[in-house]
């Protein structure tokens, strides 16, 4: 874990701390430790734009005599990166060109700032000619876009790997680790199914250390997955998958959680959830989708109870669960209003009635309704043939 943790990019780590030291729920006593290794870390490379931000939104406090010592060494390396380009381009061949280009790039993004340095990733791209070199550059601006939470610049960047470059080419290593870029972009807006999707493609080829490390890459695939796929799914690709079972153990809570949903030890799961909420409420990318995701576990979880009966009564889940009647009752009412779940409660006799739709009857319906649609369509297209 050490280990992984020193490949994960600085930037990206730097970027966890910021996002906890401005996180309500954690203690003062680890904001002043975090608000120290912050600033550290923007001394340590000099990142005078990020520091000047970072002030401007109260979160470190203005120190002018490091400002301008920041600023001072920052114009005194750019002037010497650039003097390695003028010397290139006039005195080396394509390839030098491109290294002292790549460098300034480099440079702007270990400062922190993105402007110049996306200007200077498409010079550095216009003096590119080989496939995966642009793709290593995408993959600089990707790690850009999750610093500052750009998802425009990330989903701009993923589709132009996707559909031009691979187009060109690519190699199958560089391919995988889109792969994960693009599940951590999924899952980051809330598209569960298809970060899943991604991020089990992805398991036995697991390369991204820059991006995040692997037990947090399973710890994602895990939550994701448990909202995404169905009971035999899960079983074949995430319960049973050896890659997850040796990471699993050594995230707390995360094995119970996953286990006790599929064995339906649901007091069990109940338990493990609330352990597993101060992880998921202090993760950056999950945090914006919390209650989201609180919500469709349960629905989840809930549902697959649910599925093994025609009726039961209300005290009978409640025991299951581990909790009282009346808790039942609220949760079922919320869910059952909303269209998540497909049953009735009768309050007076302390019963819930399932009433699960009829798929056959649905899929009739559904092609019904897009045959009329067609057939409409067709009549206003042979109006205008007919004219």
């Amino acid at each position: 874990m050490e280990g992984q943790e020193e490949k994960q990019e600085k930037s990206l780590v730097l970027s966890n701390k910021l996002f906890h030291l401005t996180h309500p729920d954690v203690s003062d006593i680890d904001r002043i430790r975090l608000r120290e290794e912050v600033l550290d870390a923007v001394k340590s490379d000099d990142m005078a734009p990020l520091y000047e931000s970072l002030v401007a939104d109260n979160v470190l406090e203005m120190d002018p005599k490091l400002l301008e010592s920041m600023r001072a060494k920052n114009a005194e390396e750019l002037k010497k990166i650039d003097e390695k380009v003028a010397d290139a381009e006039e005195n080396l061949g394509e390839s030098e060109v491109r290294e002292a280009h790549l460098a300034k790039s480099l440079f702007f993004i270990r400062i922190s700032d993105k402007e110049k340095a996306l200007e200077q990733l498409k010079v550095t791209e216009s003096k590119t000619v080989a496939v995966g070199q642009k793709m290593d550059l995408v993959f600089y601006t990707l790690q850009m876009g999750f610093f500052n939470m750009d998802f425009d610049l990330i989903s701009k960047s993923i589709d132009k790997a996707k559909n031009s470059l691979f187009d060109e080419g690519g190699d199958w290593e560089r391919k995988n680790r889109l792969k994960v870029y693009e599940g951590l972009f999924c899952m980051s807006t809330r598209n569960f199914k298809k970060a899943a999707d991604l991020f089990l493609d992805s398991i036995s080829t697991f390369t991204t250390y820059e991006l995040l490390s692997y037990d947090t890459f399973i710890f994602y695939t895990v939550l994701t997955s448990i909202i995404s796929l169905d009971r035999v799914s899960l079983k074949q690709k995430v319960v049973d998958a050896p890659e997850i079972l040796t990471v699993l153990g050594k995230i707390p809570h995360l094995s119970e959680f996953m286990n006790s949903l599929y064995d339906c030890q649901y007091k069990s799961f109940f338990i493990a959830f609330a352990g597993l909420t101060e992880q998921i409420k202090l993760d950056r990318y999950l945090h914006p989708h919390f209650r989201y995701y609180m919500r469709e576990v349960r629905t989840v979880v809930y549902s697959q109870f649910l599925e093994s009966y025609k009726s039961v009564t209300m005290e009978a889940m409640a025991t299951a669960f581990g909790v009282t009647v009346e808790f039942i009752d609220l949760e079922l009412s919320r869910f059952i209003a909303a269209g998540k779940l497909h049953c009735k409660i009768d309050k007076v006799a302390g019963v819930l009635e399932t009433n699960r739709p009829d798929a056959k009857n649905a899929l009739y319906q559904a092609t019904i309704k897009q045959g009329d649609f067609l057939l409409n369509r067709i009549q206003k297209l042979s109006r205008v043939i007919d004219l």
